[in-house]
């Protein structure tokens, strides 16, 4: 009988941890819904690049590499690439291609073990002779090519973007000139482990 008359502030308190408990939990989950349809990520979950939306998409276009060879996706599977158009690297702007080339082959070697995954296409004639610079791999520009190269949300002069192509030939994410060649790597080694 005496469980029957329970202690009327025992309950008030409990009741109260009740609440508090169902506060947090369902308080915590539409905190969590909000940031997720806000478009917050975490500092470390956001691309450096800009991804591209649409993707740009040039899985059925075969580059023609400068020896007149074909450049084909599927030939190299699991393989991201990093695509750079800088144009006439001759007088003034050999300086800025010769940089931009120093940054791509950088970014390559820090790739470390997974560098073979990664080519380096370069669209133009190259600053320097390529010995040396395996993955660097020149292309002949045309139209094909840069209509697949989406021009994102500051389209200004294209000469040292850069673009970063998924193994399937999606192109996913833009590099603006000037870029940081450190965000380059943090984005190409994430998604490197993802797939």
């Amino acid at each position: 009988m005496s469980g029957m008359n329970a202690n009327p502030g025992a309950l008030r308190r409990n009741r109260s941890v009740l609440l508090i408990v169902l506060v947090l939990f369902f308080g915590g989950m539409l905190a969590a819904g909000v940031l997720r349809f806000s478009g917050w990520r975490p500092h470390g979950m956001k691309n450096k690049g800009e991804m591209l939306q649409p993707y740009g998409d040039l899985r059925r276009y075969s580059p023609t590499l400068a020896d007149g060879s074909v450049y084909r996706w599927q030939d190299s599977p699991r393989t991201w690439r990093i695509v750079a158009l800088p144009g006439d690297c001759d007088g003034a702007r050999r300086g800025q291609c010769l940089q931009l080339l120093e940054n791509l082959d950088k970014v390559w070697r820090l790739m470390g073990r997974e560098a073979d995954r990664v080519h380096v296409l370069w669209g133009g004639t190259a600053p320097v002779p390529l010995t040396g610079l395996r993955e660097v791999h020149l292309l002949r520009v045309d139209a094909g090519l840069r209509a697949g190269l989406p021009a994102g949300k500051d389209p200004g002069p294209e000469d040292d973007t850069v673009w970063l192509i998924d193994p399937n030939g999606f192109v996913v994410l833009r590099y603006a000139p000037g870029f940081d060649p450190g965000d380059l790597r943090t984005d190409l080694a994430r998604l490197l482990k993802v797939n």
